[in-house]
């Protein structure tokens, strides 16, 4: 019997670099320009650091326990008593894939029709389905097609974004840049904690872990890897962005934040690169998100937590009802929700699914062999950058707040739901 093709490290890297610079770097500049004005750098190395803390977690315990369920597993171990907990985090994580999804898909599209010059959103509409549904095939055909298919992607757009950074520090102006925090201390605080969606795709790579080769040493090489790589690049665009342009050009800019930060070093040569490697990273997170979230359902979907059609698996062992529902969705969720609604839940939702990884980390350290005073600091700074967030959400946007209350209350019922039907 033929064995089955295995991510190495390459692999694994560009899935958490894809999963990481897809529609966030590109749709969220603007947002931490807003808050944190000219210490937006800070708070992208700020958003690293954290990953980085969270990381430890995450590789301690995908080692300990092989299953591509990830954080649904690991709280399942931690709280076999209690598996409502478990399950609930399983929920929320891929609601939280779903929406990422969405933003990936609906930023790909609106660069991808400017690119065309076409300002109709019916174009729009058209590209952001089409290259749903062009990953879903690549998914469903296996996980040899996916990795070349995401190592391709993913380092002709590191490629890219290198080339545009090394042009755009040419054409930063210094006095841009200074009093560096312009807007307060804090909101450089707020700004990493609203941004956090940007770094959320690293932990993709724990969900391949039975797909990986030496997942012993590959998945933390993997993982720090992939965010050392995306934090450096998000620095450097984020200086370049706040050195070239005034606050005020960027927040109007929006989601083409970037594209225009390097007209003044390229011209409309820089805007046409930058439109292509938002393509290039749109459409490799779009990948990246829809194989993790894919296993990660077929493995509740085997536990009874969600419907048990989303555990079959084709010749390749692609969950392919899981990929086929995740592209159903995301289409639909295209339409719906605007950009500070989406950053807000899916920041709030990593962030809390992070701090609950940590605290099963805690339980089962003695397992994992973890360090207690790595998984201490974890917590103290999780639970901070959620008590930012939310404030923030309070003082400016108290609306989403609701309904981001609203998705985690329909989530509860929903599992409450479930449970009793497998009763």
């Amino acid at each position: 019997m033929q064995e089955k093709s295995k991510f190495g490290l390459k692999e694994l890297i560009a899935i958490g670099v894809g999963g990481m610079i897809g529609g966030g770097i590109f749709s969220v500049m603007g947002l931490a320009v807003g808050i944190t004005g000219n210490a937006t750098p800070i708070a992208f190395l700020l958003g690293g650091l954290l990953a980085l803390v969270m990381g430890y977690s995450y590789v301690k315990l995908a080692v300990s326990f092989h299953s591509d369920g990830a954080s649904f597993t690991y709280l399942e171990y931690a709280f076999p008593e209690h598996k409502f907990i478990g399950a609930i985090t399983g929920w929320m994580v891929i609601i939280g894939y779903i929406g990422t999804l969405a933003l990936y898909a609906f930023t790909f599209g609106a660069y991808g029709a400017e690119l065309l010059g076409e300002s109709d959103g019916i174009v729009r509409q058209i590209l952001s389905v089409g290259v749903v549904l062009i990953f879903m095939m690549i998914n469903l055909i296996g996980t040899k097609t996916l990795g070349k298919t995401e190592d391709l992607i993913v380092y002709s757009k590191i490629i890219l974004l290198g080339l545009l950074a090394f042009a755009g520090m040419q054409s930063i102006e210094t006095e841009q840049m200074t009093p560096v925090f312009d807007h307060g201390f804090i909101s450089v605080f707020m700004a990493a904690a609203l941004i956090f969606v940007a770094y959320e795709g690293f932990q993709l790579i724990t969900n391949g872990v039975c797909e990986t080769e030496n997942p012993g040493k590959n998945i933390a090489r993997g993982i720090y890897g992939s965010i050392a790589i995306v934090t450096l690049i998000y620095v450097i665009l984020s200086m370049i962005s706040i050195g070239s342009l005034s606050e005020a050009e960027l927040i109007a800019a929006q989601e083409y934040a970037l594209a225009v930060a390097i007209e003044p070093s390229m011209g409309n040569a820089g805007h046409v690169l930058v439109s292509i490697a938002a393509l290039l990273a749109t459409a490799s997170a779009i990948n990246a998100t829809m194989f993790g979230a894919s296993r990660m359902m077929s493995e509740m979907a085997s536990e009874h937590e969600m419907p048990s059609a989303f555990s079959f698996r084709n010749r390749e062992t692609v969950p392919w009802v899981a990929v086929v529902a995740l592209a159903i969705l995301t289409v639909i969720f295209t339409y719906f929700g605007d950009l500070e609604l989406i950053a807000s839940f899916s920041s709030l939702t990593f962030l809390l699914v992070s701090l609950a990884v940590n605290i099963a980390n805690y339980k089962l350290r003695y397992k994992t062999g973890a360090n207690l005073y790595f998984i201490i600091l974890g917590c103290a700074l999780l639970l901070f950058t959620i008590g930012t967030l939310v404030l923030y959400l309070i003082m400016h946007s108290p609306e989403k707040l609701i309904w981001i209350v609203a998705i985690y209350v329909v989530l509860i019922f929903m599992e409450i739901a479930n449970q009793h039907f497998y009763r």
